[in-house]
């Protein structure tokens, strides 16, 4: 699917007013160095920035989806964005995140939240250079039985990375925001 323009732009523009910065250079998750740097938890954590974050990854949606997640942190708040753009839109979406390692106490697992095998799931990401996070997303919801119908990022910086890895999993992908989109470049 394609994001809508006024779901984009009002995207674009909360991550160019509250999520880029340019003071680098910084070094990325991937190791590789840049001059500009996406903290678009600047964004997700913030209430207006999660009402737009949460409207336009819901428009990419399908209807039969259960729920939407990723690795924590980068992807919780996105999906209570999700889940609660879906509640006020009169959808019911939940949301979960995908622990880094399986917790050996409580429930255990590395799932949490309202979800179970079978469940027709989103994989979330908020920026990602190289895909890494939704290949381990992917994989961890795939090995609890969930049918991972999508992944999502906010912002990918991939240069195409990101979309061959997930799709190399069966998975289709989908960038709402590139640095082009930001003005950036590397």
């Amino acid at each position: 699917m394609k994001i809508s323009t006024t779901a984009k732009q009002a995207l674009i523009g909360h991550l160019r007013a509250h999520s880029v910065r340019t003071d680098g250079p910084f070094t990325l998750r991937s190791g590789a160095v840049s001059s500009w740097y996406i903290d678009a938890r600047q964004t997700t954590f913030s209430g207006e920035g999660a009402r737009v974050v949460g409207a336009a990854v819901l428009e990419q949606i399908d209807e039969d989806v259960d729920a939407v997640g990723g690795m924590t942190m980068g992807a919780d708040p996105i999906a209570v964005a999700t889940a609660i753009a879906a509640a006020d839109a009169g959808r019911s979406i939940r949301s979960f995140s995908v622990r880094k390692e399986e917790k050996a106490h409580g429930t255990g697992g590395r799932l949490v939240g309202p979800v179970v095998a079978g469940n027709s799931v989103v994989a979330l990401e908020d920026t990602t250079t190289t895909g890494s996070a939704l290949v381990e997303a992917i994989d961890a919801l795939i090995e609890a039985g969930m049918h991972v119908t999508m992944a999502v990022a906010l912002v990918d910086r991939s240069d195409g990375l990101a979309r061959k890895r997930v799709e190399e999993r069966g998975v289709p992908y989908v960038a709402l925001v590139t640095p082009a989109d930001l003005g950036m470049e590397d």
